[in-house]
Formats: C-alpha cells, structure tokens, sequence
C-alpha cells in the first residue's frame, strides 16, 4: 500500500503518496489552481504540448529503462497537432513510464514525481510552483528528523536486553517483589545516567519539568552510542562481580574517553550534525 501524505501549499491540501520509493505529488490537486471543476482538462492541455512530451521523455530516458522509446516518439511527432490529445493513462500505459500513476479510490488522481510535479506547477502558475517547493523541502526535512529520532530510539535499545539480564541474574535476589526489583533496575540506568550525563533521570527531570520524555530522548547520537556501548560495558563488570561505585567510575571514565573520541572523529561530527 502506498504511503499517504498531505502538504498545504497557500491554504491548499495537496496529496502525495510514496510508490516504490518514491515521492507522487497530485498534479490533479494542483490543476484544481487552475480549473477546480475540470483539473483533467487541465492535466490534458499540458500534456498535448510539445514541450511537455519531450520533457516527460527526457526524464524516462534518464530514470526509467523500461521506457519505451518508440511510442515516445510517435507522441513527440504529434504533440502540438490541433487533433493531438494525451492522458496520463495513455502515457503510462503505451510508455512503461514511471514519471507519473495513475490512483482509484479516495486518492485518486493522477500522480507525478516531484520532477514532473514542480514541471507541471509552473505551468500552471509560477507563484504556486515555488510555494509547493517550499512546502515540499519542508515536509521532507520533518520525515528526516523523524527518521533521525527514530534511529536513537532504537540505538538506545541496542543493549537494553543484555544490560537488564546481567542486572536479573546477579543483582536481584530471587525473593523480591516486582516493585523492589524495579528499583535495582532503575538504579542500574542511573548508573549509566550519572556517568554519561553527571545526573540521575530524577534530578534531569526536576531540573527540566517543562520537557516530555527522559533524559536520553534529548541524548545526541554520539551520546547514545556511548551509552550503548556502556550498557555492554557495564553488563560484564556486573557479571564480573565488580561492586556498582567502582564501576561508576569506570564507566564515567570510559564515558569520557569515547566521547573525546567520537567528537573528535570527523565521521562521528557527521553523525551528530545529522541529529
């Protein structure tokens, strides 16, 4: 199923969806600028142009090897004729073009590539043409960011499950309640906490009442990296019996270590820059 989405572009919804891949602006919506009654009439006087037929095979040409040259140039001959007329469905279809789809349903319409999208938009204004792309770039940095705090949620679990096993199976007795048992935990984390971050989740949380989440929510990439890194860390000196104080120290000495380390390393900026 594609992935649905929605940009407001001048106090106008316009649909996109994402096939293989790939971002599909709806060129109906933005033919709606020009005729809200009629946007295939639109559609259809833009693509009758000559102009536009040797774009849309340009593009093919560039992106699809699957297009079909051929029929291409049977349009391309035509295009301009005062009897020549185009639908998407015909381009599609006698082309193997990928430029553009056709959708049914409560989406439907026709759909083009950004490319095309942005191509089509002017034509139809200029002014509508830079607005979409504003409103595109826009969209798709919050999908990066989105992205990006998902990758740290997901690094931070990295050694969740390794960490929690050596604290069951050496930490907490077997005659306790769960309760009690969350406590030993808890604390764990906030060993881990205290070395990376010189604070408790508590005293985070007090000294951020205005924050949702916790402290590692806020953690850079290079921060949860180390902090991944120390959960295994810390899973063998619990195995290894070490009593928690030292290895508080030792943890915040590591913690120091590869921090300088990942700051320093010019791949590891990029990591952080991206966050």
């Amino acid at each position: 199923m594609a992935k649905r989405n929605m940009i407001t572009v001048k106090d106008v919804n316009i649909r996109t969806i994402q096939k293989d891949g790939k971002d599909y602006i709806s060129l109906t919506d933005i033919a709606k600028q020009k005729n809200v009654t009629d946007p295939n009439g639109v559609i259809g006087n833009w693509m009758r142009n000559r102009n536009t037929i040797e774009y849309l095979g340009l593009w093919e040409a560039l992106h699809n090897p699957n297009f079909n040259p051929l029929e291409f140039e049977g349009f391309r001959r035509q295009a301009g004729l005062n009897a020549f007329t185009l639908s998407p469905t015909q381009w599609i279809e006698s082309t193997n073009a990928v430029g553009m789809t056709a959708q049914a349903g409560r989406y439907g319409g026709t759909y083009a590539i950004s490319d095309i999208a942005f191509k089509f938009a002017n034509w139809v204004a200029v002014e509508f043409e830079l607005y979409l792309v504003m409103e595109y770039q826009r969209m798709k940095a919050a999908e990066q960011k989105q992205i990006a705090w998902t990758a740290k949620r997901e690094l931070s679990k990295l050694n969740y499950h390794i960490h929690t096993d050596a604290i069951k199976n050496n930490l907490v007795p077997d005659e306790v309640t769960p309760a009690q048992a969350s406590i030993i935990y808890a604390e764990e984390a906030d060993v881990l906490n205290v070395a990376m971050f010189g604070m408790t989740a508590k005293q985070w949380r007090e000294a951020n009442p205005d924050l949702k989440g916790n402290i590692r929510d806020y953690a850079t990439i290079n921060e949860l990296i180390c902090l991944a890194n120390m959960e295994n860390l810390n899973s063998v000196l619990i195995n290894d019996g070490v009593p928690q104080g030292e290895r508080l120290v030792k943890l915040n000495q590591i913690a120091i270590h590869q921090m300088q380390v990942l700051e320093d390393n010019e791949g590891r900026k990029l990591l952080k820059a991206a966050n």
